[in-house]
């Protein structure tokens, strides 16, 4: 399930313990430009006891490698072995707009950084001579600068490192080096056709020494045999498509517009990207196709519900996400489905 980073997120985190007992495995948090993921996630860690506790994402930018070692690591200690590393390249607005930093070389940045994560992870010294220079060469700095391995031995030296990706060559080498994917506005109907070959490519490069990809997608959740009920819950989704499809970027630089096209919805991602950024943003939401908001979403009768949960599945989702609506019993609707999973 993602945790909500809208509002205050504390008080979302403060029913995680009830979810859990519920059935809840696997918590995702996030942290585009809102509060930390790491802060609540280290709150969460202290209130449950089995769930998994995922960072959905840290992007590769604004932390360096030992800052992420770090903070995997310490993540994994006080969750008991719980913790999953997310990471992405996010995008220029979050990183030029909010962090300040150039959004450059983002695969090269990503891969280096899984390589280092790990050999830190094993106790090794960190050590780079690519886009990373660690330790930063004598010309650059004092010259003082050895390489060090991180003072405490780690919980695991297998934490899991996750990738959220989208585009081709992103999603090819997180299916070649990270442990899961991290798909966003997936449409389980259309990945195998938008996302085939680049999975198939970097499948092809797959160590041996990994484990099989895992992947982890899903959407809102709510069960009713109303129509006019379930519209409205689907209506709860339209205003986070339109503000990644329409606003997070700009016109030809929007990496989920580009998915929208992809998905077939070229006109919509258009109108709704043009009425986004000029301001109409309601409009910009009522544009959102409901084709895609019914296929990607657990949203109407538990026939309809069921067989989505089947379409994800089939899509090769191995950890599904699921985000009860607002409105509903999100304890009954954790419990409902996790007894119609294997």
């Amino acid at each position: 399930m993602p945790l909500t980073y809208f509002g205050n997120p504390r008080e979302t985190a403060d029913q995680v313990a009830t979810l859990e007992r519920a059935g809840l495995d696997q918590l995702w948090v996030a942290e585009p430009y809102g509060f930390d993921a790491v802060s609540l996630l280290g709150y969460l860690a202290a209130k449950t006891e089995r769930v998994e506790l995922g960072a959905g994402i840290l992007n590769v930018y604004s932390r360096t490698p030992g800052a992420l070692l770090q903070t995997a690591a310490g993540l994994d200690n006080v969750s008991g072995g719980r913790a999953i590393l997310g990471l992405g390249a996010s995008g220029p607005q979050v990183i030029e707009g909010f962090h300040g930093l150039p959004y450059d070389r983002p695969l090269g940045r990503t891969r280096e950084i899984v390589g280092l994560l790990r050999a830190g992870l094993r106790g090794e010294r960190l050590v780079s001579d690519g886009i990373y220079r660690i330790p930063l060469p004598a010309d650059q700095g004092t010259g003082l600068g050895k390489p060090l391995k991180l003072l405490n031995r780690p919980e695991r030296a297998d934490l899991p490192i996750w990738v959220a990706a989208l585009g081709d060559k992103n999603v090819a080498m997180t299916a070649e080096v990270a442990d899961g994917w991290l798909p966003f506005l997936f449409h389980p109907d259309k990945a195998r056709e938008v996302w085939g070959s680049a999975l198939d490519k970097g499948l092809a490069k797959r160590s041996a020494d990994l484990k099989p990809l895992e992947i982890s997608a899903g959407g809102l959740l709510a069960v009713t045999e109303d129509p006019d009920e379930a519209r409205g819950y689907l209506d709860q989704m339209r205003g986070l498509v339109a503000l990644y499809v329409g606003g997070m970027g700009a016109r030809g630089k929007n990496f989920y517009n580009d998915l929208a096209v992809s998905y077939g919805f070229e006109q919509e991602a258009k109108e709704i990207q043009d009425l986004y950024l000029d301001g109409f943003k309601r409009d910009a939401e009522a544009k959102v196709p409901l084709a895609w908001l019914e296929a990607a979403n657990l949203v109407g009768p538990e026939s309809y519900v069921r067989e989505r949960i089947a379409a994800y599945a089939e899509a090769g989702i191995t950890s599904l996400q699921v985000t009860p609506a607002a409105g509903t019993d999100a304890t009954t609707a954790i419990e409902t489905v996790r007894s119609w999973l294997p």
